[in-house]
């Protein structure tokens, strides 16, 4: 950790030299001016911490700014409180009223301490765990169709199969009645548990309970009887007989 104090009392600058060491804080260098600082901003690396007095004998602290790129932190010690505002527009860490209390030194350091001690490295991992979701998906259990001028709520167990005709979707029970539905066999492949629903062709999705018989069809493709539905065959498209016996288990 490097630290210069610029002061233009001198016995000033080493009473806070003093205390700095106290606090196991080695000072660089003690500057005295205006002129003096700028000077040796220009040429030197800059260190980790200033302690700056404001009023020099050659003028105020603040016109070091005016003429150098100045980074480091700073905290300021000066007799007069007036110049606090400005002083914390700049780097300032804490103002100290002269005499310096050690406590308030400490205090300051402390600051110091915290403001450049290293933060926490992102956890990509983490991150992405935060965004996502650790809750098991909701899928659906019940639908609401209209029926004439009511709505019925059917369960998803009284269904044995949606399918589309006619450019709409409908829900067929196994009772053997069908609902239109306001979506899409897209959008339901989302909304139904994977494990109870299948989506045999495009125009079929059928549930795992539905079934009552399975036989081989023409084209290496598969046809299902089910226990209701009758108005039409079901066949297990070709590029899905794979997955389909996967999900049979």
């Amino acid at each position: 950790m490097t630290t210069i104090i610029i002061e233009d009392e001198k016995p000033a600058a080493r009473m806070l030299q003093r205390k700095l060491e106290k606090l196991n804080i080695p000072v660089q260098v003690m500057l005295h001016s205006v002129r003096e600082a700028i000077d040796w901003f220009q040429q030197s690396p800059h260190p980790d911490l200033i302690f700056l007095d404001i009023q020099l004998s050659d003028g105020l602290s603040f016109e070091i700014f005016e003429k150098v790129n100045i980074q480091s932190p700073i905290i300021f010690t000066t007799a007069y409180d007036e110049y606090a505002l400005r002083a914390f527009k700049l780097n300032s860490i804490d103002y100290l009223l002269k005499p310096i209390d050690e406590d308030d030194l400490e205090v300051a350091i402390e600051k110091y301490r915290k403001l450049i001690s290293p933060k926490p490295a992102f956890d990509m991992h983490m991150i992405r765990q935060l965004f996502t979701s650790s809750k098991a998906p909701e899928y659906k259990k019940r639908f609401s169709v209209k029926v004439g001028d009511h709505f019925k709520v059917i369960p998803i167990e009284e269904i044995e199969l949606f399918y589309s005709e006619f450019k709409g979707t409908f829900l067929f029970t196994v009772e053997g009645r069908n609902y239109l539905l306001d979506t899409t066999l897209e959008s339901l492949e989302k909304e139904l548990e994977p494990s109870q629903f299948f989506r045999v062709s495009r125009k079929y999705i059928i549930a795992n309970s539905a079934m009552k018989d399975i036989v081989v069809y023409s084209n290496s493709r598969l046809k299902l009887n089910l226990k209701t539905y009758n108005k039409e065959e079901v066949i297990v498209s070709r590029e899905r007989v794979g997955d389909f016996k996967e999900w049979l288990g």
